[in-house]
């Protein structure tokens, strides 16, 4: 069994010019490709095994990140199936000198594991040892619906 705290992670990257578009602002597709990458390695850590992206949920960009900022990123496992790692993923901008963010993002992805074949393989059982697990499970169930 794997708790949900042992899959958090956070991850930043800090927006230049080749990851912005014509209005300054990140690009939307290097967004997904980094809350991927977060939630991909948050989803090995829980199963032990390598993971690829079976599904992305409603992804909704609710404000721009400028180039300059930073885009921090927050990923862990909320649930878990037979062979599917359910993750949830929240992204803000981060104004680097002080600190400050904005939230700009929410969305959940669906990871499978699978062996060196590509085949599915089983995945642990999801524990939620805290009350601060309890929050954040509840928060991407409730985010899911």
């Amino acid at each position: 069994m794997t708790a949900l705290l042992e899959t958090y992670i956070e991850n930043r990257f800090p927006v230049q010019p080749n990851h912005a578009n014509n209005n300054g602002t990140l690009h939307g597709g290097n967004l997904m490709k980094w809350l991927d990458e977060v939630g991909g390695m948050s989803a090995i850590r829980f199963a032990g095994e390598s993971c690829v992206t079976a599904r992305v949920d409603e992804l909704d960009f609710l404000r721009p990140v400028p180039l300059g900022e930073t885009a921090l990123i927050e990923a862990y496992v909320y649930d878990a199936g037979e062979t599917s790692v359910n993750v949830a993923l929240r992204a803000w901008r981060e104004e680097p000198r002080s600190g400050e963010t904005e939230l700009t993002t929410e969305s959940t992805f669906t990871f499978v594991a699978i062996d060196e074949d590509g085949t599915p393989v089983p995945v642990p059982e999801l524990t939620v040892e805290s009350e601060k697990g309890e929050r954040l499970r509840e928060r991407a169930m409730s985010t899911a619906e």
